[in-house]
């Protein structure tokens, strides 16, 4: 992680979508299309502003794929070439556990029954990690079916890698419960598979759909 540069402003063709946002939104927006422009310039692709489609995810230039994160003290994004990926989420979150009452809302209850059940005596926050594996679920549907996808219609099972019990990685699945038809013509969807990490109090969780 880098800190965040100092006198960020927005790209000029921006500003009218943050123009009455609170500080910390401003921040959020701000940061995480900085950090889309540098992974433009990466691919060789010129560093444009990036639009906001009506649904509130980010409107990529001709040709790309990508996916948006912010949470406190951290911002982050990862493109790719349409050519070589369908589809990208990636997400994250602070290492804590979800406000109380909120696990229910978010998850299926197997998803709920393996929290209970792995890695015992840790101190990882796996309600989070299930929330977050969730977004990124989202994250990587959305673009591709233009539909909504509910918490209820993902079912997510996860593995933990071994030499990282203690510290927090792996994989996991999503099982999608809903018809995965897409906007392209394409392969339907019917489950994805990412990575997740615990570190430096955060959790992050990616999928690429190649």
């Amino acid at each position: 992680m880098v800190a965040y540069p100092e006198g960020l402003r927005a790209h000029p063709s921006e500003e009218h979508l943050i123009a009455r946002a609170v500080e910390k939104r401003r921040r959020d927006f701000i940061g995480a299309r900085h950090c889309a422009r540098q992974a433009l310039a990466q691919l060789g692709e010129p560093a444009v502003a990036i639009g906001k489609a009506e649904d509130g995810g980010p409107i990529w230039p001709r040709g790309i794929v990508g996916s948006l994160t912010h949470c406190d003290g951290y911002k982050a994004a990862v493109l790719g070439h349409k050519l070589r990926f369908r589809s990208i989420g990636i997400d994250a979150e602070p290492h804590a556990a979800l406000p109380e009452g909120v696990l229910d809302s978010v998850s299926l209850a197997p998803e709920r029954q393996w929290l209970t059940t792995v890695l015992p005596g840790t101190a990882l926050h796996l309600d989070r990690l299930l929330f977050c594996a969730k977004e990124a679920t989202y994250k990587t549907w959305r673009p591709l079916t233009g539909r909504w996808l509910g918490f209820e219609d993902a079912h997510i099972t996860f593995t933990v890698d071994e030499e990282s019990a203690g510290s927090g990685a792996g994989t996991f699945h999503t099982e999608l419960l809903i018809p995965g038809h897409t906007t392209d013509g394409g392969t339907p969807l019917r489950a994805f598979d990412g990575r997740w990490l615990i570190s430096d109090g955060l959790i992050l969780t990616a999928i690429v759909e190649a």
